[in-house]
C-alpha cells in the first residue's frame, strides 16, 4: 500500500477527547473516496493507527487539506504515537484503504447517517461530498455520544440543519445536567422516524454494539441489507 508523507497544517481541540488535524495535501495528488481510511503515525515511526478522514474529496481538492479525527487519552494527552503532532509536523499516511464509502447515489437520492462517538468522521466525509454533489437534497443525521461535549463537530452539523441541508437528532448516553436535548442510545423508535423508506441508504458507523443495535433495527423495519453499510469504530 502506498506511504504518503504530508505535513501537519493546524491541529484544533474539537471535543475534550478528540483533535482535528489537518493535513496539507494541496500538492501530493492524494486521492481517496468519502468514507475511507489511512494508517497515520510520524514520519518514519513504524507505529501507525487507523483513522478514517473525515474531510470530503471535494473538500480536499477545494481547500487543500485532508482533515482526520484524533482520538486523546483521559488524561487530555494526545494519543502517543502522534503526540508530537504539531504545526509542520511531516506525519506518514499510508492507505487510503476501506470499502466503507458512499454508495452510488442517483438524484434524489436519500440517506441516513448514524454514528457513535469519534464514528462521525467518516460520515461526515460522506455527508459533505453528497451534499457537494447536489444529488442528496436533504440528509437525515443521528449522532450519539456519551455527553455533549463529546459530539464533534456539533457547530457543524447544527450550522448544517439551520440551513435545512440536514435534519439532525443529536443524543447523550449519559446523565448530564445541562443538556436540554435527547437523552438515551440510539432505538428503532428514534430510527423510524428518520427513516424516508426502505429505499433510504443507511450509513453506519460506531461502537461495536451501536452497530449492532441499529443493524438490527434497521432489520425489523424491513430495510434491505443492501441498503446498509457499517463501519465499527471504538471511541
Amino acid at each position: 500500500m502506498p506511504v504518503t508523507t504530508l505535513l501537519v497544517r493546524e491541529v484544533r481541540r474539537a471535543t475534550p477527547r478528540t483533535r482535528l488535524l489537518r493535513l496539507d495535501a494541496g500538492a501530493s495528488g492524494f486521492v481517496y473516496a468519502a468514507g475511507q481510511a489511512v494508517m497515520a503515525g510520524l514520519h518514519g515511526s513504524p507505529l501507525r493507527k487507523p483513522y478514517s478522514i473525515a474531510s470530503a474529496p471535494a473538500e480536499s481538492e477545494r481547500r487543500g487539506f485532508i482533515e482526520l479525527l484524533v482520538q486523546v487519552d483521559d488524561s487530555g494527552g494526545p494519543d502517543p504515537h502522534l503526540e508530537l503532532a504539531t504545526h509542520g509536523t511531516p506525519l506518514d499516511l499510508e492507505g487510503p484503504f476501506g470499502t466503507f464509502t458512499l454508495p452510488p447515489l442517483g438524484r434524489g437520492a436519500r440517506i441516513l447517517l448514524v454514528g457513535g462517538g469519534t464514528g462521525i468522521a467518516p460520515l461526515r466525509s460522506m455527508l459533505v461530498q453528497a451534499l457537494d454533489t447536489g444529488m442528496v437534497p436533504i440528509a437525515q443525521v443521528i449522532y450519539s455520544a456519551r455527553t455533549v461535549d463529546e459530539l464533534a463537530y456539533r457547530d457543524e452539523l447544527e450550522a448544517l440543519a439551520q440551513d435545512g441541508r440536514i435534519t439532525l437528532t443529536l443524543t447523550v448516553t449519559r446523565e448530564e445536567g445541562a443538556w436540554t436535548g435527547r437523552r438515551g442510545r440510539i432505538d428503532r423508535e428514534l430510527l423510524a422516524t428518520a427513516l424516508s423508506g426502505p429505499d433510504t441508504w443507511c450509513l453506519v458507523c460506531g461502537p461495536p454494539a451501536l452497530v449492532s443495535d441499529v443493524r438490527a433495527a434497521l432489520a425489523a423495519l424491513d430495510v434491505p441489507p443492501d441498503r446498509v453499510g457499517v463501519e465499527r469504530y471504538d471511541g
